[in-house]
């Protein structure tokens, strides 16, 4: 008897790791992508010219994704940091569309792992 009532619990604590793990990889990727931003090695000022942004945006672009990624990680503020992210990302899509570039599927993606994470640690409903 005790058995079956502790065997729903598991689901959820994995449910809830799962959400962890997942919301750690966006937030290595978010943190990786503003750190190409800034460091700009050799190719990424072509891709950004490509995509139509001038260097001195990229820049404002970084430190507007690590903004948004830092309110991610507090979990006081990660609902707010999810929708700036979304927004962000939003972002990302409607310039790859712009220009017919095919990588546009990636941020996407990529935002709904951020919901995705949320929805797996039971943030949402709190």
């Amino acid at each position: 008897m005790i058995l079956a009532q502790a065997a729903p619990a598991a689901p959820a604590k994995v449910a809830r790791r799962a959400g962890t793990v997942l919301g750690a990889l966006v937030v290595l990727q978010l943190l990786f992508s503003a750190a190409m931003k800034l460091a700009r090695p050799a190719g990424v000022p072509e891709h950004f010219a490509e995509l139509g942004w001038r260097m001195r945006d990229v820049t404002v672009l970084a430190f507007l994704e690590l903004a948004c990624t830092g309110l991610y990680l507090v979990p006081r503020t990660r609902k707010a940091g999810a929708v700036l992210l979304t927004g962000y990302l939003g972002g990302a899509v409607a310039t790859h569309v712009r220009i017919g570039d095919g990588v546009f599927p990636y941020p996407l993606l990529l935002g709904v792992a951020l919901w995705g994470a949320l929805y797996l640690r039971a943030e949402l409903a709190t």
